[in-house]
This record gives C-alpha cells, structure tokens and sequence, in this order.
C-alpha cells in the first residue's frame, strides 16, 4: 500500500522558519513529481508547491514564491522549506504524488499542522 508520510509541521512565530518533509513508502511507489497544498480553517485547499522528478523544475503559488524552497531529497522524499513565515501560512499542509504525467494529485498524506502566531 502506497503512503505519503508527512512530518516537521508545529507552531512558530512570524518571520520564523520551519521545514516540512514527505516520504513516499510502499512497494509500489512510483512518482513523477510530489507536492504540498495547503487547507487553512474555513478556506479551501489550495496549491502551494510542486517539483518535477525528471528535471527538477519547480514551481510554487503566488502567496509562497520567494519564501518558500520546495527540495527533492532522495528517490521517495520532497522537503518544503518555509521562511518568512507569516499568520496567512497557518493550515493544515497536504503532501501528494503524481505517478504519471497530466494525472491528478493522489496520495494524500495524512497532513501536518503549520502554526503561525505571536
């Protein structure tokens, strides 16, 4: 069975960092790019980074360019960065999986909770 393992979420103040990580595990992994949404409460899910596997391009939201770094880290493993943290980045963040190319996002994680406050 394939999961996605999301863990590096917790509480940090504005203008801190903190560094979200997700492994792919099961026999059967495969992927062609993995990614982050994001859920804050009341809103919407939403985009927030994505890396391709093949070449390594990236690409991120609006609201997150610039301050956050999405990384491969091994064949199974997409890090997130996140800098200059602000209250907006509180939510609940969502590691997904391509297997194929032009195929919807699967294998969402279990999230993490990123918490900004003073």
């Amino acid at each position: 069975q394939v999961q996605l393992v999301e863990s590096g979420g917790g509480s940090v103040q504005p203008g801190g960092s903190l560094r979200l990580s997700c492994t792919g595990s099961g026999r059967t992994f495969s992927t062609v790019a993995m990614g982050w949404f994001r859920q804050a409460p009341g809103k919407e899910r939403e985009f927030v980074a994505a890396i391709s596997w093949g070449n390594g391009e990236s690409r991120y939201a609006d609201s997150v360019k610039g301050r956050f770094i999405i990384s491969r880290d091994g064949a199974k493993t997409v890090s997130l960065q996140m800098n200059s943290l602000t209250p907006d980045d509180t939510a609940v963040y969502y590691c997904v999986n391509r297997i194929a190319p032009a195929v919807p996002w699967s294998g969402w994680g279990q999230g993490t909770q990123v918490t900004v406050s003073s």
